[in-house]
């Protein structure tokens, strides 16, 4: 019998959650996702040293302040990241707009055009690619903006229903709800109370908004995100995508047993309701105190290593000069 993974791959396109080349080799996955935290982990593990001197040289020569070649650097790095990422695997890369331009629609924007800019120079069309944005209503906006040009969207650090259903009506081309750190905020909340996989709130929500979104004939792809175990991958089977670690995919793909489809597309079909307004998804935010905390602690995560990115490239680029 084939192994857990090989089963789920039947079921679900399988993502890898990490920008590690080995780990992407090894497990054949259709797409890859990167984030702040995943590229600050693959540069500090060498993998990338002769990429990272030739960015840095040439950042060096055409920027007009150190500053600016830090910044310029950063957005080179992640386009040649994944670059060669997408030399790994047959569909797509996630890459991230700065966390720090989360609640600033216009900026958030013009990175992403940046981004995409660079990486059709690299000869990288824009259809292997998704640009990540926290699903905030700033960086909603700025997907709604970007799918009518035709920049396809990745929208993440979902934690809320109103998250999810505003992306969808703003024609986000996928979501990522984050499983494992919903699980987080709830064992946090509720010591000692323990969740079977698929009595999980992070699994029960991703159940919902994959059913709200077939029932309501949104396109938007969900992607279930942020596991901290296997049970919650195998809980979510038949859901569109499922981004996983390393870690897991070597768990599932050493495990036997049979993995049975959970979600599917059975045909229902309702109206779908007015667009949720900027009033309304604030105050549903509001009132969800696990969204709410989790998004915001999200934001500041990924900033936190998006500084010591910029502090490695900074260092890097001082010893550059000497």
């Amino acid at each position: 019998m084939p192994n857990l993974l090989e089963q789920l791959k039947q079921l679900s396109t399988v993502v890898a959650d990490t920008g590690d080349l080995d780990a992407i080799r090894r497990f054949a996955p259709e797409d890859a996702t990167t984030n702040p935290s995943l590229i600050l982990k693959a540069v500090q593990s060498g993998q990338y040293d002769a990429l990272l001197q030739e960015i840095l040289a040439a950042a060096r020569e055409h920027s007009g302040s150190p500053e600016e070649a830090i910044d310029d650097a950063c957005d080179r790095l992640v386009v040649a990241m994944g670059t060669l990422i997408l030399q790994h695997v047959p569909g797509r890369v996630s890459t991230e707009v700065n966390a720090r331009l989360s609640f600033d629609t216009d900026a958030s924007i013009a990175r992403a055009r940046r981004l995409v800019a660079l990486y059709e120079e690299a000869g990288v069309s824009r259809d292997r690619i998704l640009i990540k944005l926290a699903a905030t209503w700033e960086g909603i906006r700025a997907c709604e903006a970007l799918e009518r040009e035709g920049i396809e969207c990745n929208m993440t650090l979902i934690f809320s229903f109103a998250q999810a259903r505003a992306c969808a009506e703003a024609g986000a081309f996928l979501i990522s709800p984050f499983v494992g750190r919903i699980l987080d905020w709830y064992r946090k909340a509720n010591p000692g109370t323990e969740y079977a996989p698929e009595q999980e709130p992070g699994v029960l929500q991703v159940r919902d908004i994959y059913r709200y979104f077939r029932h309501h004939r949104y396109p938007t792809v969900v992607m279930g995100a942020s596991f901290r175990n296997s049970g919650e991958i195998l809980a979510l089977a038949g859901c569109d995508r499922l981004t996983i670690s390393p870690a897991l995919l070597e768990e599932l793909s050493h495990s036997e047993g049979r993995v049975l489809p959970v979600l599917a597309d059975h045909g229902e079909r309702e109206a779908r309701p007015s667009p949720i307004g900027e009033a309304e998804f604030r105050w549903q935010l509001n009132e969800d105190a696990m969204a709410t905390e989790k998004l915001a602690e999200g934001i500041r995560g990924f900033e936190a290593d998006q500084l010591r990115l910029e502090a490695l490239l900074r260092e890097r680029l001082r010893a550059q000069g000497r």
